[in-house]
């Protein structure tokens, strides 16, 4: 169901309305229960944020940490790119591109520096096998508390929308 948004409920072509009725019921604790995860915790105020502001500054923060972080690393990154994603926070292409969502600006700055460091890993080890954890863990031993963040109050600000 999508953050903050209405239950959506999808049926298929010829199901009796007598069956629809019977599976909402049965399920309307689980509805209950995730409606009552999606209560706003962040006090995101739509009309107080610029997107293009916080592009600039998810931009300007990230290259701060991957600058850093990439020669700790020994590795190297192409370009960094800010974009409006709707399900991840970051990726790494092959050929160096780091991509971040502006979102990240909004977070806390220890979970932007946990993703762009993530990211940064994948330069050396493309899958998230155990020596990838090991080398987020060698860089951010508390990587788990930032990632943790980004699973509660994730979904919440991938909803967000900065006010028109």
């Amino acid at each position: 169901m999508p953050w903050g948004g209405p239950a959506i409920l999808t049926v298929p072509l010829g199901l009796h309305e007598r069956d629809v009725a019977r599976i909402l019921a049965e399920h309307r604790d689980w509805i209950a229960a995730e409606r009552a995860k999606q209560i706003p915790r962040l006090a995101l105020d739509p009309r107080a944020v610029c997107e293009v502001d916080a592009q600039h500054a998810a931009r300007e923060l990230a290259g701060m940490v991957a600058d850093e972080e990439a020669a700790a690393l020994g590795v190297r990154y192409r370009r960094i790119a800010v974009r409006d994603q709707r399900t991840r926070w970051g990726s790494c292409s092959p050929s160096g591109t780091l991509s971040f969502n502006w979102r990240l600006a909004l977070a806390p700055l220890e979970v932007l520096d946990y993703v762009v460091v993530h990211e940064l890993c994948h330069l050396r080890e493309p899958s998230h096998s155990r020596r990838f954890w090991r080398l987020v863990e060698s860089r951010r031993p508390d990587w788990r508390e930032r990632r943790a963040w980004l699973r509660e109050h994730g979904p919440e600000l991938l909803a967000f929308r900065p006010a028109a």
